[in-house]
């Protein structure tokens, strides 16, 4: 094999890499069906993170008007509390 044939190889292998990556990011944007779900049309949100020590976090996650509040540590996950979003935090305006 000869360097002709390497750099052959090596062109094909960028265009075929080119393409899929093109493909992907027509996918994301357009959000085809199957494929990639578009961004807006999450129901779950991570909307607050808080590292408590080392080893624990607590998480606080959104979905559609419910808010849970979880802690995860080595041993597992842990709910704490899950409310409405109305009636978690006094004084909170949507």
């Amino acid at each position: 094999m000869d360097v002709v044939d390497l750099m052959r190889y090596v062109g094909a292998l960028a265009v075929v890499l080119g393409l899929l990556g093109t493909a992907f990011v027509v996918a994301r944007k357009y959000g085809l069906p199957g494929v990639v779900a578009p961004q807006g049309s999450r129901r779950l949100v991570v909307a607050e993170t808080l590292l408590l020590d080392a080893r624990h976090r607590a998480i606080l996650l959104r979905r559609d008007d419910t808010e849970h509040l979880i802690v995860i540590g080595p041993n597992g996950t842990t709910a704490i509390e899950s409310s409405n979003r109305t009636s978690s935090i006094p004084g909170r305006t949507q």
